[in-house]
């Protein structure tokens, strides 16, 4: 590798404590990003139509360590480039996308918390938004010589007209009255109730005089809110990232995973028939998830005819403009280019100091490939990790030749945890035999007597 970008000691760090640990790094992933060219120029296509007052949803499928992960946060990245602000959460037992116990709640609450832009990309960028507002809307009067309240009325008008869209402005509205009388406890409470951190109406009521809370069944209406309201603050629109979408898939209950899937079905339509501006989706999830007709989205008739492939894509023909987007393998060329990416920034970008000559990298692949075979590029997880590790050692002792201690380096094949379905917290089955199944999976016949 003839590059000589110099790789900040913070980034270096952040980098490789991360990818040693299997998990994707938050910073600097443009050091390692590699192949992959044309389903990321499809993901921009999509951030460019949000920008432009479109909508967009995508289904980003992959093996389980094939880089999902890494993937959205890729796009992530390109989104707040692009003047857009993000959201993201990891579906799990607790967040889903629909409930009646206050799941779904928390996960709106997630992607708050972690709502990001360009200035602050780590999230937590949920006041900061407010404020942009704000600020605007009194440029606008000071501008125009009008009364501020009038004006931030004024812009929140068209939020009234959609649902829930009332009480969105009153609060809205509540944040800028305790701007302006520097009253903190109220604006406080607002930023609270756009987190959806209020539990009863009746608390929603005394801090700030509305009637409703951001609950389980306004999910998908106030996210449409939130997206409308960032234009107004001078954003291009919301992308929301939801990974680990495979938990739905786990949920033992066949009512519980049709009520997520339905939830899924009205996002999908509401994108694809354009009624949602400025606003988009991308979920990552497994094959599993996906394709299994018995637990998985193709189990639901109106989403498998809508996620339904290209059938003219086959034979080396690719689409990536459809909303399933599976992400292709690393070739082994691709890999090769990863691993060297990852000698030069351990040696944080000066060539002297690396620690493996050229003739190692190939010596490493095929050595992983001895191991695990072809998994060792197409879920280049663990191939990550152990070269890391390789790096480490070799550095902590001086003077060790790695055709000594390659031979050492243990590798195994990752295996999916995310097949085994958890326990349902909604409610148990009236019929005790539907309650026997559904501790396994109510779909599976756990036992017969006679």
């Amino acid at each position: 590798m003839t590059t000589t970008t110099p790789i900040r000691s913070r980034e270096r760090d952040a980098l490789l404590q991360s990818l040693r640990a299997g998990v994707v790094p938050r910073v600097g992933q443009r050091h390692v990003q590699v192949g992959r060219a044309p389903e990321v120029e499809a993901l921009v296509a999509d951030v460019n139509r949000i920008a432009g007052g479109g909508s967009a949803v995508r289904f980003v499928i992959g093996d389980f360590g094939a880089g999902k992960t890494f993937f959205l946060h890729l796009v992530r990245s390109i989104a707040l480039e692009k003047k857009l602000v993000t959201v993201h959460a990891d579906l799990n037992p607790d967040r889903r996308l629909h409930s009646s116990s206050g799941q779904t709640r928390s996960l709106y609450a997630e992607l708050m918390r972690n709502l990001a832009t360009r200035a602050k990309p780590d999230g937590g960028a949920l006041t900061s938004v407010v404020e942009r507002f704000v600020s605007t809307a009194l440029a606008e009067a000071q501008q125009a010589g009008a009364d501020p309240g009038q004006v931030i009325r004024a812009r929140l008008a068209d939020l009234s007209e959609m649902t829930g869209g009332y009480d969105f402005a009153e609060v809205v509205g509540a944040y800028w009255r305790g701007h302006d009388s520097g009253n903190e406890q109220l604006k406080a409470a607002a930023v609270r109730w756009l987190r959806a951190e209020f539990a009863t109406r009746t608390d929603a009521r005394s801090a700030l005089g509305v009637r409703t809370i951001i609950d389980d069944p306004t999910f998908h209406d106030h996210l449409k809110l939130m997206s409308r309201f960032v234009r107004l603050a001078g954003y291009d629109g919301l992308l929301v990232c939801l990974d680990e979408m495979v938990n739905l898939y786990k949920l033992a209950s066949t009512q519980a995973r049709n009520s997520n899937y339905e939830q899924i079905l009205r996002i999908l339509n509401d994108t694809l028939q354009g009624t949602a501006a400025h606003l988009g989706f991308v979920f990552g999830g497994t094959p599993e998830f996906l394709a299994d007709t018995r637990r998985g989205l193709y189990s639901y008739a109106a989403l498998q005819s809508r996620l339904a492939e290209n059938t003219f894509a086959s034979g080396g023909l690719v689409d990536y403009s459809g909303p399933v987007l599976r992400l292709a393998a690393l070739t082994q060329e691709d890999l090769y280019v990863l691993l060297a990416k990852l000698r030069h920034i351990h040696a944080s970008g000066d060539p002297s100091r690396y620690l493996l000559d050229d003739d190692a990298l190939p010596a490493f692949m095929h050595h992983c490939s001895g191991r695990i075979g072809e998994a060792y590029f197409r879920t280049p997880r663990t191939t990550i990790k152990a070269f890391c590790d390789l790096l480490a050692v070799l550095e902590q002792n001086p003077g060790v030749d790695w055709r000594q201690i390659l031979p050492s380096v243990e590798l195994k094949q990752e295996t999916n945890p995310d097949l085994a379905p958890i326990e349902e917290e909604e409610g148990a089955p009236a019929h005790p035999w539907t309650a026997q199944a559904g501790a396994a999976g109510d779909d599976d016949l756990t036992s017969f007597r006679l």
